[in-house]
């Protein structure tokens, strides 16, 4: 099943394989398996991932949830996040303009071009 990009269900929004995917890495971060996610419980994921996060970091996480974080919290905020991306195939298609070997990797040189001798200068 495609996932839809649409519709007010949070499910509808991924695939079967997603859901799951996401649902292990809640269970993996919700340490006292309560159902939610805590300041705490972020610190620690934070810290298993090598990076030490102060509480204020985390405090501002959980603030940006209307509520308590749980699957359903993490699942409608990855939906979100989705919706201001382009869909994957135009990606695909993108990264593909640079892989002129068509052998699935960008090189270096072509990458540092296109940074920066490509498109718009910001300044």
């Amino acid at each position: 099943k495609k996932p839809q990009r649409s519709g007010s269900n949070v499910f509808d929004n991924f695939d079967q394989q997603q859901i799951q995917e996401f649902k292990e890495a809640c269970t993996i971060i919700d340490q006292d398996r309560d159902g939610f996610i805590s300041e705490k419980e972020l610190k620690d994921m934070w810290a298993s991932l090598g990076i030490i996060q102060d509480d204020k970091f985390c405090a501002e996480m959980v603030k940006v949830s209307p509520g308590q974080i749980n699957f359903t919290a993490i699942l409608t905020f990855m939906g979100e996040k989705r919706a201001d991306t382009d869909p994957e195939d135009v990606l695909h298609n993108a990264f593909a303009c640079f892989d002129v070997q068509n052998t699935g990797y960008i090189t270096q040189a072509i990458f540092t071009n296109a940074l920066t001798q490509l498109g718009d200068r910001f300044t």
